[in-house]
């Protein structure tokens, strides 16, 4: 057998086998070949072969010896380490187990007693499509945000998101193949290319005079469509913000690099950010259905399965909404109506009259005057409302484009914290002009939505099913998911801090949303409004590309659909949502831990 494949051979058997025993050494051939250890599998952000610290992150990727007669061990030449569990090891030790590290190409020596063993460290580097070599240790993979290139309209578009693995050293010690897997950020498998051959090319000046072979360019991939495709499926893997792309040969790892945002942006290198969601599945009606599913079980997977999707889009900013578990999903019933809306939308002044009140059966009643403004009836309602043994929030709105001025909403509460019911017996309002609204929400019709005549301020009733189910953090995004809305062609709406509103940060899809899936991704472009701070779409001004996520009207199931952002999309999220914007929703989760 060729001696090289036996030490492949050998080396995959001592990785592999549990209760690897006294006989590895003698199993181990004359000559090994290692890689240098120049990644950072503890995620502290110094090369594993640099590190005085060494955990069980580091020494899972190394080769593990016994030596149980405690034989003298030697690592000469300077190209490896000997290490134990938690420390790196004298150069001449006596060690029962230890294991062999890699440190800096060239040749080296292994002696175990009066065995010798000989050594070679093959150099790794990872390169991006500009030449730009990427160091493992405290940079990452990135996830693509271009077509691949057979199906680029122009050859001039450069993916360099695209990395390579290039190895150098020996020719008779280089690999043929490598193997490449990708997990996500719980460490379980996602994706795997499988082995992937490797090429012969001129090394760069960072390995002078050495032979280099390298790996295709490989595409990290947001989305099963984008990975499947034919044109990019040979070189493209699934990934993860927060995961890793692992390459290795023969069971011994050879690079490990962790997933994130763009390398280079005008904001500077972006690794990765989490944004808080909230998920609230409407009922139709109380005790009813949820919205999409048929049972709250059903609903949470597919919801769930939903958020995953948008992360994947989001993640080629390198935003994150962290685990299953850290996007809590409540099925709720529809709000009984607790919001009393004065001005309605329009916000007209008073011409004089009686707003009459049912709360909890109570009945409280008001006067207007001529001339009096919405805020100034809606503060002397909530006085009434405080003189009847009941609490108040006051909400104001801003004046819509057809609206004399600012409208308000009253919310009521009993002392205890509960929300009262509100009803009426007749018209709420004897005034001619100021109109006061009860914030009833039916979903049996659909929910009625804004125009763009009132999208600072919503409908009554969308202000009544979110103020129903929002918490008081601001930099938490609500995401409520209903049966419907109330005319056709809408199946996702945002809130965000540019209308200047009262309700900021929120998103409203309906069952058509998650039925649609991938050929819109309605939840992933409806945080891109709140992220990005953007009412409007490129296309509405611009060249329309439909291939972009925040295409105005894209709906494509292929590769070619709505699931790409581009670096300045990136950059503007991090200016508008990021930790100087005026309202934070993106906290910095860094890749690397805190030494």
């Amino acid at each position: 057998m060729n001696p090289r494949r036996w030490a492949e051979l050998t080396l995959c058997w001592l990785l592999v086998t549990p209760g690897a025993n006294a006989d590895d050494a003698k199993a181990l051939p004359d000559r090994l070949v290692l890689f240098a250890d120049r990644d950072d599998a503890d995620s502290d952000g110094v090369p594993d072969a640099e590190g005085a610290r060494v955990d069980a992150a580091v020494t899972a990727t190394l080769l593990e010896l016994h030596n149980p007669n405690a034989e003298l061990v030697r690592a000469t030449g300077g190209g490896v380490r000997l290490l134990g569990d938690s420390k790196a090891l004298p150069a001449s030790h006596r060690a029962k187990r230890f294991f062999l590290q890699g440190v800096a190409p060239g040749p080296a020596e292994l002696r175990i007693g009066k065995r010798s063993i000989a050594l070679q460290v093959l150099g790794v580097g990872v390169e991006d499509r500009a030449g730009r070599f990427i160091d493992p240790a405290r940079s990452h993979a990135s996830i693509s945000r271009s077509l691949p290139r057979a199906l680029q309209q122009s050859n001039q578009e450069r993916d360099d998101d695209m990395l390579r693995i290039v190895v150098a050293g020996p020719r008779a010690d280089l690999p043929e193949r490598l193997h490449v897997v990708s997990v996500d950020q719980a460490a379980r498998p996602l994706d795997r290319l499988g082995d992937v051959a490797l090429t012969d090319i001129p090394c760069p000046s960072s390995f002078p005079q050495q032979q280099c072979r390298a790996t295709p360019f490989i595409r990290a991939s947001s989305d099963d469509i984008d990975r499947s495709h034919p044109d990019a499926a040979a070189a493209s893997l699934r990934a993860e913000v927060g995961g890793r792309i692992i390459v290795s040969r023969a069971g011994a790892s050879v690079v490990s690099l962790r997933v994130g945002g763009p390398r280079i942006s005008a904001v500077g290198a972006l690794d990765r950010y989490r944004a808080t969601l909230r998920v609230h599945l409407m009922r139709q009606a109380p005790g009813g259905a949820p919205p999409i599913g048929g049972t709250d079980a059903a609903a949470r997977a597919l919801i769930h399965a939903d958020v995953r999707a948008a992360a994947g889009i989001w993640g080629q900013c390198g935003i994150s909404f962290g685990s299953e578990a850290d996007v809590p999903v409540q099925v709720v019933d529809p709000p009984k109506p607790f919001m009393v809306a004065i001005g309605c939308e329009r916000g007209l002044p008073a011409s004089g009259g009686t707003l009459r009140l049912l709360v909890d059966d109570r009945s409280v009643a008001l006067t207007t005057q001529p001339g009096d403004s919405p805020r100034k009836v809606a503060h002397a309602l909530s006085s009434a409302l405080v003189a009847a043994g009941f609490s108040t929030q006051l909400s104001p709105n801003p004046r819509t484009v057809s609206g004399a001025m600012p409208t308000y909403d009253v919310l009521v509460t009993r002392r205890d914290g509960s929300r009262a019911t509100l009803s009426s017996v007749g018209p709420l309002s004897s005034d001619p002009t100021l109109e006061a609204c009860l914030g009833v929400v039916e979903l049996s019709d659909g929910l009625t939505h804004f125009s763009d005549f009132t999208a600072s301020a919503g409908t009554v009733e969308e202000r009544a099913l979110i103020r129903a189910v929002a918490d008081d953090d601001p930099a938490t995004i609500e995401v409520i998911v209903i049966p419907s809305f109330a005319r056709t062609g809408r199946i996702g709406e945002s809130f965000i801090y540019a209308d200047g509103g009262s309700i900021r940060n929120v998103v409203i899809i309906d069952r058509a949303a998650l039925v649609a899936g991938a050929r819109s991704y309605t939840l992933a472009h409806e945080l891109g409004h709140i992220f990005l701070d953007m009412p409007g779409h490129p296309d509405d001004y611009g060249v329309d590309r439909p291939s972009d996520l925040m295409d105005a009207d894209a709906a494509d199931p292929t590769i070619f659909g709505p699931r790409r952002l581009s670096v300045a999309e990136c950059e503007r999220a991090q200016r508008q949502s990021g930790a100087k914007a005026p309202l934070p929703l993106l906290s910095h989760w860094p890749l690397i831990r805190a030494r």
